[in-house]
């Protein structure tokens, strides 16, 4: 199957990488030439674990090609996937401009009876737009499908390879019956359904994972109140097949790409049709609210009083194993440290440039470090943003050889009671107030 993918993004990379390795013939485009010759030389611009690799294979293998150049690349496709990027306007609302030009220059070049297939998360009723914007432009015979990813940034090309399932909205079965060929090897279920419920369950499904995590994380706060463990409610929860055991890990809440941008526009999409979403406002509210945790935990060590203060900061990227650092909570946790006349020491083993670069240099507290230890010397305080598995092994009587106040704020509950043996750390987690050493609130005498 020739298949051409328009935007090497995140998802169009992965993507086409992934549908090289299943064997067919794709061509990867991007307006940006500097991008596309890195990925011509066998460079990926993107930190995900195994992509470079099989693209450096199926490149050699004549399967994958990258280029500037979409009207030559449309040519004779099979199927044309739609991978652009669809960025947050001012309101919260998806900014379609990208699709729509991809899909005008699409239409200006296409030939045959190509399938064209949105992968881009769109609100409801694009993809009819697009249709029609190609048919007002053309008279080539063409398909229309919805067709959603759920990569996980870190584990994409496993995602990619082994997902739970294949959505597809169309209304064509001879589309349904390409898309089915294509994912045929990958042994999957397939929802095949209209396209505006694919659309949706794109958004849906991204609302309701940041709504397990608002909601374990607002289970976390009463726990450190009433004395109960969150990892174990958590745990207690999870075996419920109901519920399940995924993204109810507490701690300072999401980030990414995809989470606040969707969620933000799954509430705008409800406004356009008089709907208010309370339940997502809530959710996005009770996200933005936990990530500043970590400063009111700090306060609370240091008696209210943060400035002249040096504080370790481990950890940039919006989770392990991604250089993606897009809605950070790092982001607004060192910039209001800053407000507060602190100085920062940060570290992490794989975002820093792509943090440095869209954070900037702030006033010039921040110091950039080269790893965890050299960020936590000297330190008043070290927090832990993102759950790398190096904070996680840390030697913490090394660590507490390099510090000038024993304070680590574990905002991802790396580390356990085992770790902490022999320590005199004052520690506070997310949820576990029983780990908690230091300045502790007292738990209350409960009366129902």
């Amino acid at each position: 199957m020739k298949i051409t993918v328009v935007g090497t993004g995140y998802v169009g990379l992965v993507s086409g990488v992934c549908y090289a390795e299943l064997g067919h013939s794709v061509i990867c485009v991007d307006k940006d030439p500097l991008k596309v010759a890195t990925l011509q030389n066998g460079e990926i611009p993107i930190y995900e674990p195994g992509l470079q690799e099989l693209s450096v294979r199926n490149a050699e293998l004549g399967r994958l090609r990258f280029t500037s150049s979409l009207g030559d690349s449309v040519k004779g496709a099979d199927l044309i996937v739609i991978a652009v990027g669809t960025p947050p306007l001012p309101g919260g609302q998806a900014n379609l401009a990208y699709i729509e030009l991809a899909a005008q220059e699409i239409a200006d070049a296409m030939e045959g009876h190509p399938v064209v297939a949105i992968k881009s998360t769109v609100p409801v009723g694009t993809n009819e737009k697009v249709r029609e914007l190609i048919r007002e432009r053309t008279d080539c015979p063409f398909d229309s499908v919805s067709l959603p990813e759920f990569l996980r940034e870190g584990s994409a090309v496993s995602d990619t390879m082994h997902p739970d399932r294949i959505v597809i909205g169309t209304d064509s079965p001879r589309a349904e019956a390409l898309l089915r060929e294509l994912h045929a090897g990958l042994g999957c279920a397939f929802v095949v359904t209209d396209i505006r419920s694919a659309e949706m369950i794109k958004y849906a499904s991204n609302a309701f994972l940041a709504t397990k995590i608002s909601f374990i994380n607002e289970i976390a706060n009463i726990c450190e109140k009433v004395g109960a463990d969150v990892t174990r409610v958590a745990e207690g929860m999870g075996r419920d097949k109901r519920i399940g055991a995924s993204f109810l890990k507490a701690g300072i809440g999401y980030g990414g790409s995809c989470f606040p941008k969707d969620t933000q526009a799954l509430i705008q999409i409800a406004g356009h049709v008089d709907y208010e979403f309370k339940l997502l406002r809530s959710v996005v509210e009770v996200n933005q609210d936990q990530r500043f945790n970590v400063i009111r935990k700090l306060e609370t060590i240091f008696g209210g009083e943060l400035s002249g203060r040096t504080v370790a900061v481990w950890g940039l990227a919006f989770k392990p194993d991604t250089d993606d650092v897009r809605e950070a909570p790092a982001q607004e946790i060192i910039g209001e440290l800053l407000a507060r006349g602190v100085e920062v020491r940060a570290y992490d083993p794989i975002a820093m440039d792509n943090f440095r670069s869209q954070f900037g240099s702030g006033d010039g507290s921040v110091v950039w470090c080269g790893s965890a230890l050299e960020a936590a010397a000297g330190s008043d305080a070290v927090c832990l943003l993102t759950e790398w598995s190096e904070f996680g092994e840390t030697d913490l009587q090394r660590l507490r050889a390099v510090v000038r106040e024993p304070v680590l704020i574990d905002g991802r509950n790396a580390f356990d009671e085992a770790a902490l043996q022999g320590t005199d750390f004052i520690y506070y987690s997310v949820g576990r107030p029983s780990l908690a050493r230091g300045v502790k609130a007292p738990v209350p005498e409960l009366s129902y």
